[in-house]
Formats: structure tokens, C-alpha cells, sequence
């Protein structure tokens, strides 16, 4: 289904119908201000269309509405055989709207159509899936007391639950936070990051057409420093869950304390370490997935390996490879299926990334790349970048480029690479490659991050918890532990 041609991609990117307006208790809305922002192609720097700019007001109208939902009982009250016969209907048509929502992923943050139709699309399909068929088998429990006494302990949705999600994986990201809050019969009112706001658009109309009663999923999109602050204050949201950067998620940990101290969980920053060692019997695997782990979705990724670690008898073997593999990874237009890298999200991104290269050039071994290109003569598009003979307290090796930049690190051995693995600010993911199956599982243990990847990298699944430690934020997304963030216990004690 999605096998188009560039021309094919071409053709229904001019037909495509974008949605301009909030989502609010079940209908399109302008904002009460009239005020909007242009969502910006960056791939050609054309505006797409002038999007709703939502305020406190707004904010006000979707937090109402999804209060009345939950109180409603509509959603909230219903039956989990109910929502999830809903929820997988909502998957279904997510999977018969790939095409549009692929591109609307595309146009939107620049990335690859075809990553967007083969794994972005398909996969949130996939996560509200397994949300919707975990639901019905979940138990509540009875405590071991006396007899003569009956304790019930039942998880129960929170009510309203805020969702601000960033611009890199617009959907996969909505998906993330709603279906878990949804399956557990929560209301959400989710903020789609500015840069990216119509594929949130399009899935709430999609649930609506699923079954969804109104008001249980409002999409407000407006600016971070009004619409995502007011959801953050707000004294009636219940639970706000953020993916994002780390400076922002602690703003809306502020929020919390100065409103209503709602429930905050954070997915925030990362600098995820890839340590190499020289018993990894496929440099070439290895070369693959760490190319793989900082080009993809143009290193646009919170837990991209950006920090390659390479032990020192095999890093010149290891930084040839990856050079290679760098010169085949251009970027190229974002809807010809045959492009590699697409384009960054928007004109001022591909500047600060910009800014990291020039402070490496000054700092370390310029291997390829290092410059920001065209392509036809437009877009935000940065050549992917390798920098070697890095230094661990090196900018590019401290802090989150969240672009096409790796910085290679060499090491002598075990204690040498995890001193430097581990000294981040950040704990998101972490990847090594070895074939001795002790020493996998003795560095597994001491790396601090919350995934880590065996001869693989940023291993990941529905199945799986995803998230992190220190400033990469706290709580889980994935796996059924992202329930216990959209859910509270109580226990009702009966003596008879």
C-alpha cells in the first residue's frame, strides 16, 4: 500500500486536505483568539497552511470537555471489551489511511515518506492495537487479610490526562501517550508540538470515526509558551505526561507545583553511548546499526547513539566503515522513496545543529560532512557528520545535537568505556557490541540508561518499557507499566 513512486508521493502530496483547526469536544474549531501559526514544509520552506494557534482560553474549552467525558461515564465507565473493540477499530483505520498520514508526517518534520509508511504509521497502528487487546486482560486484586474482611484493590483511570509530544515522531508519539491513557479510560487533551500538528489532527478525527465519544480526545495545537504552559497549569488536569526536551520537561515539573501538582512524567534528553569492543566478531553489523542509530529520522531521535565508543585496536577498522556508510546516507527529497535522509524540522534547527559542527571542527578530527545543503536549491537539510579523536568533555560529546553528528570516542577497556558511557547528565539508552555473552551481561548491569541494546541498537517494542534515568526523565512509556502512569489504585476495605 505504501509502494508509491516519487511521482506517485508527488501527486498526492498536492491533493492532500490539512487540518487547520483545534479538535474540541468532538469538532473542528478556530481558536477564540482567531490567531494561527504557518506550519512550514522544511524540506522546500513553503508554508502548508495557517494552523489555529491555541491559547488559555482554548486550553479551557478541551480541558472542560474532556472533564465531562470522564464524568460522563461514555468512555471512562464503559466496559473494557468496549474500548477495546473502539481502540481497534481506531487501529484499523490508521492502517487504511497510511498514505495520507505518511505524508502528513513527511511535509510536516521533513522526514523520509517512506520511513513514515513503513514504520512510523504501521507501528502506532500497532502500539493501539496492543493497548486495546492488553486491556480486557488486566486483574484486579483482593489483599490477603483475615476473614471477615474483604479488601478490593482496582486501578482506575485519573481522569484527565495532558499530553505534549514533540515534533520528531509526531504520531509514534501521540500514539505513545494516548493509547495506553485511552485503553485505561482516561480523557486526553493532547498539544502536537507547533512544528507538527496535523497528524494529531487527523487521528483524532479518526477516532471520533472509530467510535471515540467526544471530548475524550481534544487536540489543541498552539505554541509551547501558551498552550503547552496552560495545560501544564492547568488546576483540572489530572496527569500531564511530556516527551521533549530536558530544559522543558522541568518547566512543567514548575507547573505542576505552582497549579495543582498534578501527576508529571517525563521523556526527555539523551547522549546514548554505543561502545564497540574489539571481541564484536561483525564490525560490519556493527558499522550498520551505528550508522543506523545516528542518521535515522536525521539523528532526530532523543535516544540516538550519538556517542560511538569504539575500543582503540579497532577504531580506525570501525570509523572507516562508518564513513562509507555515511557517504551513501545523503539527504535527498523526503518524498522520493530512493532518498536516505530527509530534512531537519525546521530552518532554525539545522542552525543550532550547525553551530555543534562548527564547535567540533575546532575540537576534534572532521571525518565527513559537516555542512548544510540543499536540496533542488531549498530546504533545512545537514550532511551527515562524523567527527573523530573526540575528547569525553567535548561539546559534541556532552551535549544533545539531536541531529546527524557522531562523535567517536576511543576507550582501552571495560572500566575506561563505562566511566565514559556513564558520565552524562543523561540516562536514556545505551547500546554494545561484543561476542562474549559475559561481558555482554557484565556491562549491561553497569550502564546507567534504560534500555540497553546487545548487538543491536535502540532495541524497542510494544512489549518493552521504554524510558530513562537521571535527566532523561522518569516514568515509562511502552509495555503495560505505562498504564501505572494513567492509572491510581484503590482500595475499598469491606468488613462483613
Amino acid at each position: 500500500m505504501s509502494e508509491l513512486s516519487h511521482k506517485g508521493w508527488i501527486d498526492k502530496a498536492a491533493a492532500i486536505r490539512f487540518r487547520d483547526k483545534a479538535f474540541i469536544d468532538g469538532k473542528f474549531v478556530a481558536a477564540r483568539s482567531g490567531r494561527t501559526f504557518a506550519s512550514i514544509n522544511p524540506a522546500t520552506g513553503e508554508s502548508l497552511a495557517e494552523v489555529a494557534s491555541c491559547g488559555e482560553e482554548d486550553v479551557d474549552r478541551a480541558v472542560a470537555s474532556a472533564r465531562r467525558a470522564f464524568v460522563s461515564g461514555s468512555w471512562s465507565r464503559s466496559t473494557p471489551a468496549h474500548r477495546k473493540e473502539v481502540l481497534l477499530r481506531l487501529a484499523q483505520l490508521l492502517r487504511e489511511n497510511l498514505q495520507e498520514l505518511a505524508l502528513l508526517e513527511s511535509l510536516d518534520m521533513g522526514k523520509l515518506v517512506a520511513d513514515a509508511a513503513t514504520i512510523d504509521v504501521p507501528g502506532s497502528a500497532g502500539i493501539f492495537q496492543w493497548y486495546a487487546e492488553a486491556i480486557d486482560k488486566l486483574y484486579d486484586e483482593v489483599a490477603p487479610t483475615g476473614s471477615g474482611d474483604l479488601v478490593l484493590v482496582r486501578r482506575e483511570p485519573l481522569g484527565v490526562v495532558g499530553a505534549v509530544v514533540p515534533w520528531n515522531f509526531p504520531l509514534d508519539m501521540a500514539t505513545w501517550k494516548c493509547a495506553p491513557a485511552l485503553a485505561a479510560g482516561n480523557s486526553v487533551v493532547l498539544k502536537p508540538a507547533e512544528q507538527s500538528p496535523f497528524s494529531a489532527l487527523r487521528l483524532a478525527e479518526l477516532a471520533m470515526e472509530a467510535g471515540l465519544p467526544a471530548g475524550v480526545l481534544n487536540v489543541v495545537p498552539g505554541l509551547g509558551e501558551t498552550a503547552g504552559q496552560a495545560l501544564g497549569r492547568h488546576m483540572d488536569v489530572d496527569c500531564l505526561a511530556f516527551t521533549g526536551s530536558t530544559a522543558v520537561g522541568k518547566m512543567f515539573l514548575q507547573y505542576s507545583g505552582q497549579s495543582n501538582m498534578k501527576q508529571v512524567w517525563l521523556e526527555t534528553g539523551g547522549k546514548s553511548p554505543n561502545l564497540v569492543f574489539a571481541d564484536c566478531g561483525n564490525l560490519d553489523a556493527a558499522a550498520d546499526m551505528a550508522a543506523f542509530g545516528i542518521f535515522f529520522n536525521q539523528g532526530e531521535v532523543c535516544s540516538a547513539n550519538s556517542r560511538l565508543l569504539v575500543q582503540r585496536s579497532v577504531k580506525d577498522a570501525m570509523v572507516e566503515k562508518l564513513a562509507a556508510r555515511a557517504a551513501a546516507t545523503q539527504p535527498g527529497d523526503p518524498l522520493d522513496p530512493a532518498s536516505k535522509m530527509g530534512a531537519l524540522v525546521d530552518a532554525r534547527h539545522a542552525a543550532n545543529v550547525m553551530r555543534f559542527v562548527e564547535a567540533g571542527k575546532k575540537t576534534a578530527r572532521l571525518v565527513t560532512g559537516g555542512d548544510q545543503v540543499t536540496v533542488n536549491g531549498r530546504g533545512s537539510f545537514v550532511q551527515p557528520t562524523i567527527f573523530d579523536n573526540v575528547s569525553p568533555q567535548d561539546t559534541i560529546a556532552r551535549e544533545e545535537i539531536f541531529g546527524p553528528v557522531l562523535s567517536v570516542i576511543a576507550f582501552d577497556d571495560e572500566d575506561e568505556a563505562l566511566r565514559i558511557a556513564n558520565d552524562s547528565v543523561y540516562g536514556l539508552a545505551a547500546s554494545l557490541w561484543t561476542d562474549s555473552l559475559s561481558r555482554a551481561h557484565r556491562i549491561a548491569e553497569r550502564l546507567h540508561a534504560g534500555t540497553v541494546s546487545v548487538n543491536t541498537v535502540d532495541a524497542l517494542s510494544p512489549m518493552t518499557p521504554f524510558g530513562g534515568f537521571k535527566q532523561s526523565g522518569f516514568g515509562r512509556d511502552l509495555s503495560l507499566h505505562a498504564l501505572d502512569k494513567y492509572t491510581a489504585l484503590k482500595t475499598t476495605w469491606i468488613k462483613y
